[in-house]
């Protein structure tokens, strides 16, 4: 039986390289192509890469001659445009191609929980989020008209050491070290569900080549439920120390900044409680086994022993002093 090749676009990013390492450990042949930017997930040994713009079909066409794929996995497409240029790129050249949405796109907020896969997809607030579900569509139209063989994954905040989960980066973390409050929307009980990066990994890479995921959609989300002065608190004792929270209204926070208002609105201000019944009835025996603590952990280390990922943003911090002025117990 001849392994199975995938092409990876991306390949370099929180949820891609650990699938990309997770694919390499179950002997998949992996072909990633990127353009050779990104230092901070180095590929294993074993993978071919091919270096094209993702966005450019002519190089694409040219950096892939000759080569077909049991799955291809476009990580980095958000726009219609992307998605076109796939279908065009890979009709007939694939067996599988595998579209990662994002859980944002479900209905914002939800009606019910828990979120299903059959939950409507709507989301008034956020671009980001109308754009996947614009892609969503285009492909269950293809799938519909031509057989083009779509799946399509929803990820829920999935991170990785590098990523610090809280809105703002280390400068968070840093108001944390700093003994300075830290912000937290809404009154910090509204539930959110993050997904270490290798728990999704090990549900994703079983979905690639398998037949029953054609013209279906999947979210890959822990079974792992936190508030938000959860999550803070635990990126606090990981740092060894206790944070101050300051709750703000998310509204207000829209109204202060924007592009930090756009991604609590359309997404992280609302309860997201996900049920994973359809991913396990293809991937049986799978569960999320990375609780946040753990993960915690991990991105208070990874981040205290990488200086240059230390970054503050002057703005952002401003801002928080404002709005800890304005919202803090007086």
């Amino acid at each position: 039986m001849s392994r199975l090749r995938v092409l990876f676009i991306g390949g370099t990013g929180v949820i891609s390289s650990a699938c990309v390492r997770e694919a390499v450990a179950r002997d998949v042949e992996v072909v990633v192509l990127n353009r050779g930017q990104s230092a901070t997930h180095p590929l294993p040994a074993g993978v071919r890469e091919v270096r094209a713009d993702a966005r450019d079909p002519r190089s694409v066409t040219h950096a892939l001659a000759g080569l077909d794929f049991g799955s291809v996995v476009d990580f980095v497409a958000f726009e219609l445009g992307h998605v076109r240029a796939d279908i065009e790129l890979f009709a007939g050249r694939t067996g599988q191609y595998v579209f990662i949405s994002s859980a944002s796109a479900y209905q914002t907020p939800p009606q019910r929980l828990p979120v299903t896969e059959s939950t409507p997809l709507r989301n008034p607030f956020w671009q980001y989020s109308r754009d996947k579900i614009a892609c969503e569509d285009l492909l269950v139209e293809e799938y519909r008209d031509t057989g083009f063989p779509a799946t399509i994954v929803r990820p829920s905040h999935t991170y990785d050491r590098t990523k610090t989960v809280l809105s703002g980066g280390w400068t968070p973390l840093a108001r944390m070290l700093a003994g300075k409050p830290v912000i937290v929307h809404g009154d910090g009980t509204s539930l959110w569900t993050v997904t270490h990066s290798t728990d999704f990994a090990r549900a994703f890479v079983p979905l690639l080549g398998h037949a029953r995921t054609l013209g279906e959609a999947f979210h890959i989300t822990s079974d792992d439920v936190l508030t938000w002065d959860q999550i803070a608190r635990a990126l606090g004792s990981a740092l060894g120390v206790t944070p101050s929270i300051v709750h703000v209204p998310s509204d207000v926070i829209a109204s202060r900044d924007p592009e930090w208002g756009d991604g609590l609105l359309g997404d992280k201000a609302h309860s997201m409680v996900f049920d994973n019944a359809k991913l396990k009835s293809v991937v049986p025996g799978w569960e999320a086994v990375v609780p946040f603590e753990q993960g915690a952990r991990e991105i208070a280390d990874w981040h205290l022993a990488q200086p240059d990922a230390q970054v503050v943003d002057p703005a952002l911090d401003a801002l928080m002093d404002k709005l800890a002025a304005d919202f803090g117990v007086r």
